[in-house]
């Protein structure tokens, strides 16, 4: 143990770093917008490791925890907090690829000051999983001394705080083939005052890790393994119950899956007792598949537990696409059940919808945009470029192909194309990317989906409030709807080391003129779309509303909808209706 370590306190700082905007300017909110369930795990898992005291009877571990969306860090005060202590290191968790580029340019001054710093997430676990060698960037890592954790840190915490603290932190803890349980593991939790900097104060937890299915594009397969690991109905009961003492009542349960947690209905039923019994005003945003309508009472119940949003991974409506991407669950047949299973129960629903799939192009593209206009009654729609994530399939293939990708990490946030396409160029791609957004959300689309609304039970002031918040984030903030936030917040001393530094009599103009425009532009949209509500809210027929899309689902739709038309959507139809006879014939 070092002369350091001879104090009574290690300090612990827990970082979710975020990543730079264009013009490298780190992404940051007054408000930001999705809780970082990563952060809220290894707070959990520290309190745990302190309150048993690893480190000794004599040692307290002082525990921060900051998460860059909402938060600007400061290099000096950082390492102030570990230097007053005596003792500690900082840990850069859950970083994406994304976010790597950040997570080194805060480790490197930390680190230049003698600070441990460890780092651990996506990337690192997805690269060293897939990759033969290791990663450029994670080489980086590793040259600048920073410790290196692939794998999750349930039951393995304890021993890198006793590793830090007697000053024998390892180079690389790899846990990769072996994934704890999850089950009585320490709740994910973060103080009320780190929740407060969302908007709308929401919360996350993971019920289960790990998913079955195969995707190509996905890394959670290969980080978190195929093999589904949950935590118990009475583990979400104890997460919940804590959170609502502290005051926080909107969760969001952060599985890429929560239809296939073995354990949904018994959760379900739990959180149901909670809200209907003892009247706790909890809600809950979860993710699903595109059959999750085919369990029983699983929509119902998910209704009645509190959940008020959807995301589903709809991906594509081009059954060419889906397969190529090895998304064999989504069956183009099943979504208008699905969503408008969904619309019965009034939940909202919102769809993730990837562009630049092989057989892609853009007038492809804009076409199955229009037909999902006018015949999936989705209620928001967010659109990706098909980027081939570290630590997924696609990415391994390419990079064994010696096939061009971006080699800024940062561009990898699914919100850039960062590879060459078989039928567009560069320019087009991203050209189409933009259209796909204009394209939807226009205002007669944003008129007929707040008629769904109204007319359907779903909330058509949450429907409002979250076309704004889409419809702005990439036209206003030129960012992604899952990055954005409430008023936007840059730092002259924190853009990318690479790019130059401007003049405080530059910086600080701008930025001023900068945010006034923004929030102008931000009222002015939110207005015009008010206008849209509040003419549909006095319309005495509104209740009476329907179109295609909110017809009930008929046996010969097959034969008539747009949707069904193209060749390879009538090839994968009657394939299905050949595995439904085959299927029948065995039954009888």
């Amino acid at each position: 143990m070092s002369e350091t370590n001879n104090g009574r306190r290690f300090c612990l700082v827990l970082i979710k770093p975020s990543h730079y905007d264009d013009d490298g300017y780190v992404i940051q909110w007054f408000r930001s917008a999705i809780p970082s369930n990563s952060l809220a795990v290894l707070y959990g898992l520290a309190r745990e490791c302190a309150a048993q005291r690893i480190l000794g009877d004599d040692v307290e571990i002082e525990i921060h925890a900051f998460d860059e969306t909402n938060t600007h860090l400061s290099i000096k005060r950082i390492s102030s907090l570990i230097e007053r202590a005596g003792a500690g290191m900082v840990m850069l968790v859950g970083v994406q690829s994304n976010q790597f580029p950040r997570a080194l340019d805060i480790a490197r001054p930390l680190r230049e000051r003698g600070i441990t710093v460890a780092v651990g997430g996506f990337h690192v676990s997805g690269t060293i999983a897939m990759l033969k060698e290791r990663d450029p960037q994670v080489k980086r890592a590793e040259e600048m001394g920073v410790s290196l954790f692939a794998g999750e840190a349930e039951g393995r915490l304890d021993a890198v705080l006793r590793d830090a603290w007697e000053g024998k932190l390892r180079p690389l803890y790899n846990f990769m083939n072996d994934l704890p349980g999850l089950e009585g593991a320490a709740m994910p939790l973060l103080p009320a005052e780190r929740v407060m900097r969302t908007a709308g104060a929401n919360t996350s937890f993971d019920a289960g890790r790990g998913c079955p299915y195969q995707c190509s594009f996905c890394t959670i397969i290969n980080v978190q393994g195929r093999k589904s690991r949950y935590r118990s109905p009475d583990d979400i009961e104890q997460i919940v119950r804590a959170n609502y003492a502290q005051g926080i009542k909107r969760f969001f349960i952060t599985d890429d899956n929560f239809a296939r947690n073995k354990d949904w209905e018994a959760i379900l039923d739990r959180l149901i007792i909670l809200r209907e019994e003892e009247r706790l005003p909890i809600n809950f945003i979860i993710q699903v598949d595109t059959l999750c309508h085919k369990l029983p009472n699983f929509i119902e119940k998910a209704a009645r537990a509190g959940v008020k949003r959807v995301f589903i991974g709809l991906e594509n409506i081009n059954p060419q696409n889906l397969l190529g991407a090895k998304k064999q669950q989504n069956k183009i047949t099943e979504y208008r059940r699905m969503l408008l299973a969904w619309k019965a129960a009034h939940v909202l629903t919102y769809c993730g919808y990837i562009l630049g799939f092989p057989n892609d192009t853009p007038e492809a593209i804009l076409h199955d945009i229009r037909v999902i206009q006018k015949e999936l009654p989705v209620d928001l729609l967010e659109f990706f470029y098909l980027t081939p994530l570290p630590g997924s399939e696609d990415h391994r293939r390419l990079h064994e192909a010696g096939t061009e990708m971006d080699a800024d990490l940062n561009r990898y946030d699914l919100n850039h194309a960062v590879t060459g396409h078989a039928h567009m160029s560069r320019k087009e791609w991203e050209q189409v990317y933009r259209d796909a957004w204009e394209t939807y959300y226009t205002p007669e689309h944003i008129e007929t989906v707040l008629r769904r609304a109204m007319a359907t039970g779903v909330s058509p002031g949450k429907a409002l409030f979250l076309i704004v918040w889409f419809k702005g984030c990439i036209g206003i903030e030129k960012i992604h709807p899952l990055e954005g936030g409430f008023l936007r917040l840059k730092f002259r001393r924190t853009r990318r080391p690479e790019l130059p530094r401007e003049p405080a009599l530059l910086f600080y103009p701008k930025y001023l003129f900068e945010t006034l425009g923004k929030q102008f532009n931000w009222i002015s949209l939110y207005l015009r779309l008010r206008l849209i509500y509040l003419k549909l809210k006095r319309d005495p027929h509104r209740f009476e509303y329907t179109d295609l899309a909110l017809t009930p689902v008929t046996d010969d739709e097959t034969e008539s909808r747009e949707l069904f038309q193209s060749e390879v959507a009538q090839a994968y139809v009657g394939r299905i209706q050949r595995l439904r006879k085959m299927r029948e014939g065995q039954a009888v």
